[in-house]
């Protein structure tokens, strides 16, 4: 397990500075989980910078418009009316976590599973719960469950009060994928802690942020990431933003 055989946990803070050389061993980041809950909806990372750090990963975009999904190096935009858009590499995202995507176990589920059961059988694969784990899970499921949220409009409203009228998407005996991340609980506030799905199908015409599965037959793809490069923005509404509050109640609000 060669991420294992150093377990150093490097966190590089940085303001609009580029990560010059491509590691394929670092989960790269840009904003914080927190500033996005304080309606930090715009960004200064363009999506042809993110490709240059990973090519899987999910986040979002300028004015919350839509979910991001990232597989095998293209970034889609699934928009409030459940359908996949290209991504143009002069867009930018306020909120996204990318990686240089490569297994290190590889399991397949060949029963029916919830998306309870389908995150206790992950647990089973997490070595550590002191590291960061990236997503890949191939394959048909019974049922998908997903949303997005609308563009919006400044002043911009909190995320809380968005998702509470986002439209949700619903598909049945689907092929496709889900892209995800792990984080410790001590990432709290930089991440959000545990899982976090995004869905895509696998025509790529449509998906969302996920809220409920059943699968049927899927492979599990886990990679094991000890590093973690987290770039800030450099603008006057991130540097006001009140980021220390404890914000976990509103954030399972946010993904539920």
């Amino acid at each position: 397990m060669r991420h294992l055989l150093s377990a150093t946990i490097l966190v590089i803070l940085t303001c609009g500075c580029s990560f010059a050389q491509k590691n394929e061993e670092v989960l790269y980041q840009t904003s914080t989980i927190n500033a996005l809950l304080d309606e930090i909806y715009d960004g200064n990372v363009t999506f042809g910078e993110l490709r240059r750090h990973g090519d899987l990963g999910l986040g979002t975009f300028n004015n919350l418009d839509g979910e991001m999904i990232g597989l095998d190096g293209v970034f889609y935009q699934i928009k409030a009316d459940g359908i996949a858009y290209p991504v143009d590499d002069l867009m930018k995202t306020p909120f996204a976590v990318v990686t240089f995507f490569e297994s290190d176990e590889t399991k397949e589920i060949d029963k029916s599973v919830n998306y309870k059961q389908l995150k206790l059988f992950l647990d089973s694969m997490l070595p550590t719960e002191n590291i960061f784990y990236a997503f890949k899970i191939e394959g048909a499921f019974e049922y998908i469950k997903t949303r997005s949220v609308p563009r919006q409009n400044k002043p911009y409203p909190p995320l809380v009060e968005i998702v509470k009228n986002q439209p949700i998407f619903e598909f049945h005996d689907v092929k496709g994928t889900l892209v995800g991340s792990w984080f410790p609980d001590y990432m709290k506030g930089i991440n959000v802690p545990g899982y976090h799905f995004h869905f895509i199908t696998e025509d790529k015409k449509a998906g969302g942020h996920l809220l409920e599965c059943q699968t049927d037959n899927v492979r599990i793809g886990i990679d094991y990431t000890s590093n973690s490069y987290l770039s800030l923005p450099e603008d006057d509404d991130f540097y006001n933003a009140e980021l220390s509050k404890e914000n976990r109640d509103t954030l399972e609000k946010v993904e539920k």
